[in-house]
């Protein structure tokens, strides 16, 4: 049975709240970490709990949070506490009761997310690297978004597939691939904006007030596209939402194109975390991508 009093103590000393000496209940939260739901004297209160080697990766998902909320755009939970205690690494989050999404709900979400991507910086990055899942993401800052794109996302990721054995169907057409980045992308060079980094429908909720509320980034500032894409890969984003942001903030010709070159990341990512179904359709993308580029 796990000792949760080293963890209770640290909590209460980094927040000065009192917490009850164990969770109340293991809650979802994703795949990589434990969550729970833990009483203090100002309520419930969000633990993610993980090894202490992943205090890095939780050090990072907090710094994310706060670099969001000074965006003063989409609400993001409030960063209550981050540490170790013993063998384990910790994040403490505010915590916030789930509503129902409507279309209401998602056309805010909508224009909250124009404005967060207005919050620009004058190069592509970020000051400190994070994690896409558990996958190492490198944010070292470029003047050039084509070589940020091509060296920070499709090279670490096609790298690490090929080391996982998935060689013979990535490595000499994402070879190529990377070759074309420059050209696929042509005179698109937008501005560094503020982004999430992993904008899919399981990281984004509605509180009972209709107020949207995202959560477990993967900072860095890029192409707004690039969130935009993402929330088009495995759904979770009604009409509403895309009609909203439109409105607010129009995107430029190619944006279809763009969308299967950054979202390649995404499904690369996903083949390394969980094998070759997302290797298959990593390949389709690659070689509709070439096709594109040689067409």
């Amino acid at each position: 049975m796990e000792s949760w009093a080293p963890l209770a103590q640290q909590l209460r000393l980094l927040t000065g709240l009192e917490f009850a000496p164990e969770p109340e209940q293991r809650v979802a939260g994703g795949s990589i970490n434990r969550c729970y739901r833990w009483t203090s004297g100002s309520g419930a209160v969000f633990v993610k709990v993980a090894g202490p080697l992943a205090a890095s990766m939780l050090e990072a998902e907090a710094a994310g949070l706060v670099e969001l909320a000074r965006a003063h755009a989409v609400r993001v939970p409030r960063v209550l506490a981050c540490g170790r205690a013993r063998a384990s690494a910790f994040l403490a989050l505010e915590w916030l009761e789930a509503g129902a999404a409507s279309a209401r709900s998602e056309a805010r979400l909508g224009r909250q997310l124009a404005a967060q991507h207005a919050v620009s910086a004058p190069q592509y990055g970020w000051w400190r690297d994070n994690t896409i899942g558990s996958t190492p993401q490198a944010n070292g800052r470029c003047a050039s978004w084509p070589e940020f794109f091509r060296e920070r996302r499709l090279r670490p990721q096609l790298a690490l597939a090929v080391a996982r054995g998935f060689g013979p169907l990535l490595e000499r057409q994402g070879a190529r691939l990377l070759e074309g980045v420059e050209a696929l992308l042509g005179t698109h060079r937008p501005q560094a904006s503020l982004l999430h980094g992993d904008l899919w429908g399981g990281n984004w909720l509605v509180t009972p007030d209709g107020d949207p509320v995202i959560f477990d980034p993967a900072v860095y500032y890029g192409d707004r596209e690039t969130d935009l894409a993402m929330t088009q890969l495995f759904g979770g984003f009604g009409p509403s939402f895309y009609r909203a942001y439109a409105a607010a903030a129009p995107l430029p010709p190619g944006a279809e194109l763009r969308r299967d070159l950054y979202n390649l990341y995404h499904v690369l990512n996903h083949a390394n975390l969980f094998g070759e179904s997302y290797v298959r359709s990593a390949r389709v993308l690659i070689e509709r991508l070439l096709a594109e580029l040689h067409g």
